[in-house]
């Protein structure tokens, strides 16, 4: 028999083990409230965790106590509102700190969870229905490879190089031993001179104090100095930056309803989420179209309330002019996500797909397209049939009546994308 034991750290007054069991236990109140946070969520902000507030009720656990038990008669001294055989109303819950005035109506306590990233992720990667290899794909943080960048005269005892200390040490032997090495040779050879030619004692003791002195200087020349020292240099790997933007394109149209935009703000979250893992650097480009088209920020783009008819031609063409205008095909990488219900009005759908095909999928290195339909829809609009005969190996398109219709856009890029 084998035992296993978790050794993983925790935090202080946490249970790793305590809270997968919440978890698992509330998972469908968490869920809701991931949903909510999701729909108020910057897309930037989508890989990040957060805090859910949990109604108390919801939590709630049976539990057991003592009772008082049989039958009693209270007398309750100062009545003026009861006689006997009244029924008594069970007092309203109140003043519970969940936004309610004491004694007076319904209060709702909240009980507030903090979410992880990893958390968050699984969680909002569930409700796409997304494999766990692509969740882990997309849930990864990429740790920064080091690599050798030279030597530092600086650094941790660890990262010393022995083989170019001693190599940086001779040179500077070398340099400073030059001028002694010159004058010793010069006086042992006049000391040699000396002696043969029998000079007198006070001569060669002369000449021998300055071929001691000359030896003195060179042995005086540190083998190891403080300067030759040389230790290893480690830098992150300078990746090239990788440039890319995302244009998300959107129908507000009458039509498209909150349950739509829903579906194409998770689309669009996915999306991004893919980008920020093979790229440095995403820039998010958002355009709402009508019956005419313009760039908004991301609050104005999900929330505000505009309405209108379907133009789509003015979306693309808006598109097209800020691609060429602010990102140059040949330094950045573009791609673009579009969301609609598929109603457009006359020759707009005709003159969209020619429009799409000839000015929009050359320069992006993907486009998808998504038609948000009802539950029960099944037709194809007038949009669709059009897009459907440009055919691009880097274009996608899918009708969505579901969360769990988002995925399968996304297993093609990751296919595409892969080769």
């Amino acid at each position: 028999m084998s035992s296993l034991i978790d050794r993983r750290l925790n935090g202080r007054n946490k249970s790793a083990v305590n809270r997968a069991r919440f978890i698992r236990r509330y998972k469908e109140q968490i869920r809701r409230s991931v949903r909510d946070m999701v729909s108020n969520r910057s897309m930037k902000d989508m890989d990040q965790g957060g805090e859910v507030e949990l109604p108390a009720r919801d939590i709630h656990e049976p539990h057991f106590h003592h009772g008082p038990g049989g039958d009693r008669e209270t007398v309750h001294p100062g009545n003026r509102e009861f006689i006997t055989g009244d029924t008594i109303d069970r007092p309203r819950q109140g003043g519970g700190g969940g936004g309610g005035e004491p004694g007076q109506g319904e209060s709702m306590d909240a009980f507030t969870f903090t979410l992880s990233r990893e958390e968050f992720l699984n969680l909002f990667f569930e409700d796409l229905e997304l494999p766990h290899l692509v969740r882990n794909q997309l849930g990864d943080i990429s740790s920064p490879q080091w690599q050798r960048a030279g030597y530092t005269v600086s650094g941790p005892p660890s990262q010393l190089s022995v083989r170019r200390t001693l190599q940086t040490s001779l040179a500077r032997r070398v340099a400073l031993g030059a001028g002694p090495r010159a004058r010793l040779a010069q006086a042992e050879a006049e000391l040699q001179e000396a002696e043969a030619q029998q000079a007198t004692a006070e001569q060669l003791a002369a000449l021998r104090e300055a071929v001691h002195e000359c030896r003195a200087q060179l042995r005086r020349v540190p083998f190891i100095d403080d300067v030759d020292l040389r230790y290893r240099h480690r830098v992150a790997r300078p990746t090239p930056v990788a440039r890319a933007v995302m244009f998300c394109l959107m129908d507000v149209s009458g039509s498209m309803d909150e349950r739509k935009k829903d579906l194409a703000k998770r689309f669009f979250s996915l999306l991004y989420l893919f980008l920020t893992r093979n790229y440095e650097r995403v820039d998010l480009v958002f355009i709402r179209h009508t019956d005419n088209a313009e760039e908004v920020d991301e609050e104005t783009f999900f929330h505000d309330r505009k309405s209108g008819g379907t133009v789509v031609y003015s979306a693309l063409e808006l598109m097209d002019r800020i691609a060429r205008e602010r990102y140059p095909s040949d330094s950045w990488n573009l791609y673009a996500a579009q969301a609609s219900d598929g109603d457009a009005f006359g020759a707009d759908a005709g003159r969209s797909g020619r429009f799409l095909s000839e000015r929009l999928l050359p320069l992006t290195r993907y486009f998808a397209y998504i038609e948000v339909q009802g539950p029960g829809d099944r037709r194809r609009s007038s949009l669709w049939a059009e897009y459907e005969r440009h055919e691009a190996p880097h274009f996608a398109m899918r009708q969505v009546r579901a969360r769990s219709e988002i995925y399968p856009v996304f297993r093609e890029l990751f296919r595409k994308e892969a080769a």
